[in-house]
């Protein structure tokens, strides 16, 4: 027992001072030594990239032509006023008129609107010192605008104002107009 305690600790030392040495000199900065496993080279490919199976396919296909997302609207209008004048036309307001309905676009007026528009639709809000006066919503030119119209200025834009398809989808834009028309009635010219 006392010869193999002495020849482990004649051939040990060495070992142990060598595997000190060995993982002592280890770069701390780089990772560990990695096993070659399959999870740590996954062969997933990345959205909208070319499949490793084959260079023509995509792992997501371009949708077809004249599709459109879930839940989004075809807005068929060009920026023109032939088209917004079409537009009013041929688009009325979906959303119901609801109390409920005119809070909602309350709430995107006051969060989109004012600053331009002003709390009372007479195009005094809190920018204008800067801007020029929008048209005020009691004015005639703007209650002889329909619906559509309107919409389709919210949509793609009008003159000095930009659109705001952007930030409010069909929707809130409908809602936004629902609330303009009980400004048109209520507000002081």
């Amino acid at each position: 027992m006392t010869r193999a305690l002495a020849w482990l600790g004649i051939v040990g030392f060495p070992v142990i001072v060598l595997g000190a040495l060995w993982f002592g000199r280890r770069d701390l900065s780089q990772p560990n030594v990695v096993l070659p496993t399959n999870m740590a080279h996954s062969p997933a490919v990345r959205p909208q990239s070319a499949s490793p199976q084959s260079a023509l396919v995509a792992e997501m296909p371009t949708p077809p032509e004249g599709t459109l997302a879930r839940g989004a609207h075809a807005f068929r209008y060009g920026a023109t006023p032939a088209e917004r004048k079409r537009a009013g036309r041929e688009l009325q307001n979906p959303t119901p008129n609801t109390p409920a309905t005119v809070e909602s676009g309350k709430r995107l007026y006051e969060s989109f609107c004012l600053p331009c528009h002003g709390p009372t639709g007479n195009g005094d809000g809190p920018l204008i010192p800067k801007y020029p006066n929008p048209p005020g919503f009691r004015s005639k030119q703007t209650k002889a605008l329909t619906d559509g119209e309107l919409y389709h200025t919210l949509t793609m834009g009008w003159r000095k104002m930009a659109s705001y398809a952007s930030q409010l989808d069909s929707t809130e834009r409908w809602e936004v107009i629902r609330y303009v028309r009980t400004l048109q009635t209520e507000a002081k010219p």
